[in-house]
């Protein structure tokens, strides 16, 4: 963990921001997966294309990047009669990442995505918060086990979830970030707001870094952003990841509505409202990313938006 804060405070104290990564499963689409499939399949059987996505964000400019693991844990897995493949799996992705990252010319950090599982933690559902601790757990070793650095647990929407993927983090014995994924009335789909994220992270085992991904655009992520960072400390690190605009359904299609200019925007203005890691979500391409790297090298110190 020492290596990866002290990457990040490197990079702060260098170009004041972590510029991440864009969206892993709209870029697949692109080439050739089909609705349904399970990205993480890819990681075996097609490494080549997982390699040129990655490789794709090392050349737009990116410090850091998530795995292509997002479904990797057993719970998503078994929909895909793979759930005996999560180890394999999730190291492979970490491997191949791991390879563009030591070759890149800039400092790249490999971050392993971990997903929510998908089920429902009882309560609302039969999975046990044990149960999920032990799937983190066991995706996470694979990611460790490939070289990732540090864990981020995104698009996460419980509380349960959240604190049994922060449990096996630290059982797995390396860093966190984590990411709740915020909808239109600003909180998550089971009822966290942006300022209970402090807390609930303090409580839940300390994450290096937490935020927001995915949600309903860039307007609404600055916003929650903001919310936290009045919530937060100073000292903590916050992560921005918005999808590229809205999604719209055209031709039969989900496109998303953003373009260089809108992403542009919400790069410096995440980076006014206290965000230290900015990247984008569903919809995000490299050409996105390449433009945001240069709106936030000629950012120019402004008020944080109301």
């Amino acid at each position: 963990s020492a290596m990866f804060s002290e990457t990040v405070q490197d990079l702060l104290d260098t170009q004041g921001y972590v510029l991440i990564d864009g969206a892993t499963g709209t870029n697949l689409f692109a080439m050739g997966l089909t609705s349904g499939d399970a990205p993480e399949l890819w990681n075996i059987d097609e490494p080549k294309k997982i390699t040129s996505l990655y490789q794709s964000w090392a050349d737009a400019g990116s410090n850091l990047f998530l795995t292509n693991t997002f479904g990797g844990s057993c719970h998503r897995l078994k929909l895909h009669q793979a759930d005996n493949r999560v180890g394999e799996l999730n190291r492979v992705a970490a491997e191949l990442a791991r390879d563009v990252a030591d070759k890149a010319e800039q400092k790249m950090i490999v971050a392993g995505s971990v997903g929510p599982t998908g089920e429902l933690i009882e309560p609302l559902g039969a999975l046990t918060v044990a149960g999920a601790e032990e799937a983190f757990e066991e995706q996470m070793q694979g990611l460790k086990d490939g070289g990732a650095e540090v864990f981020w647990i995104e698009t996460i929407s419980a509380k349960d979830e959240l604190s049994a993927a922060l449990r096996a983090a630290q059982r797995v014995g390396l860093p966190a970030v984590c990411t709740l994924s915020f909808d239109t009335n600003g909180k998550t789909m089971m009822g966290i707001a942006p300022e209970d994220m402090p807390g609930l992270v303090a409580n839940a085992g300390q994450a290096m870094g937490f935020g927001a991904n995915c949600g309903t655009g860039p307007s609404e992520l600055v916003a929650v952003i903001s919310a936290m960072r009045k919530a937060s400390q100073d000292s903590d690190w916050l992560v921005a990841k918005a999808n590229c605009g809205i999604p719209e359904f055209k031709d039969g299609k989900i496109a998303y509505s953003g373009d260089v200019p809108l992403m542009s925007l919400y790069a410096q203005l995440a980076l006014a409202c206290g965000a230290q890691f900015i990247g984008g979500c569903c919809g995000t391409t490299a050409e996105h990313i390449r433009a945001m790297k240069e709106a936030l090298e000629a950012y120019e110190p402004r008020e944080a938006p109301d």
